[in-house]
Order: C-alpha cells, then sequence, then structure tokens
C-alpha cells in the first residue's frame, strides 16, 4: 500500500467521523425545533457550521491525495476511488467499503436536513398565519359587535373632511 493510499483511508475515515457527527446534530436539531428550544437549536446551527467547515477542508486534503495519485499512475484528469482500488487491490475493499459508508451517510444526512427544512417551514408557516391575524385585528381596532365582529365607524364625508 502507498503513502498516498494509506493517507486516502485516512482521510476517509475522518470523514465518515465527521459526517457521523453532522448527523447527530441533525437529528438533535429536529428535536430541538419540535421543542422551539431556541437557544439549543442556535447552538446546533454553529455546531453544523463547524462541522461543515472541518468536512471541506478534509475533502481539499482527500482531492489532493487524489490528484497526487492521479500524477502517480499518469491518468488524466481526476481519479476515482473505483479506479485507486483496481491500481491497488490490497486496499482496494477496503476503499470501496469506506465510499458505501460515506454515501450511506451523506443519503441520511440529506434526508435528516430535508426533515428539518420542512419542519422550519411549517413553524414559519404557523407564525406567519398568527402575524396576518393580529395585523388584521390592530388594522380593525375599535368597537366589536356581540359576535365579535368589527364595527365600522361612520366614514367623513368629502364637505366633511374641507371644513
Amino acid at each position: 500500500m502507498t503513502r498516498f493510499v494509506s493517507d486516502l483511508l485516512f482521510l476517509l475515515e475522518e470523514l465518515i467521523v465527521e459526517h457521523r457527527k453532522l448527523l447527530g446534530v441533525l437529528q438533535r436539531q429536529t428535536d430541538a425545533m419540535k421543542a422551539l428550544d431556541l437557544p439549543l437549536m442556535e447552538n446546533l446551527r454553529t455546531q453544523q457550521e463547524a462541522i461543515r467547515q472541518r468536512i471541506r477542508q478534509i475533502d481539499h486534503r482527500r482531492r489532493a491525495v487524489m490528484q497526487q495519485l492521479a500524477k502517480a499512475h499518469r491518468c488524466s484528469g481526476e481519479m476515482t476511488l473505483s479506479a485507486v482500488a483496481e491500481h491497488d487491490p490490497a486496499s482496494g475493499p477496503a476503499l470501496l467499503e469506506k465510499r458505501q459508508i460515506l454515501r450511506d451517510l451523506a443519503a441520511e444526512i440529506a434526508m435528516k436536513s430535508n426533515v428539518a427544512g420542512q419542519l422550519a417551514g411549517a413553524v414559519l408557516g404557523h407564525l406567519n398565519t398568527a402575524v396576518k391575524l393580529i395585523a388584521s385585528a390592530v388594522r380593525n381596532a375599535g368597537v366589536y359587535t356581540r359576535n365579535g365582529i368589527p364595527r365600522v365607524g361612520p366614514r367623513i364625508g368629502a364637505m366633511e373632511a374641507v371644513a
């Protein structure tokens, strides 16, 4: 196993760890959203951003290792994990296994993010309705009838406005 392949295996393992952390934070964020715990939601959003930043850094290093592998194997363009697995049969199964784990984690993260987005959209929809009702009540402030319908005061005519 070459140094580049061992580095790649290490980076893939780091990506798996970070993706698992992100999945856990997303689950806790969904729970916090259901409980409307705003300080916890803000804390979890900050944690998500930090995890996503680490994932970007690790992925940047992974891309650099993949470019080094492509140069070592004299491949034009970007090399895939499948191609690396073919060139290095000893570590091929481990590479493909880690790739599959990352794919599964990414799919689960996408699903959790979608659920969190839908939940946030539903909460915002309810808040929007409440604000509209409050604005309507403020706009129609005044005397109400026994049935709860606002009674509009007499309008002034053009002649009365001039006088």
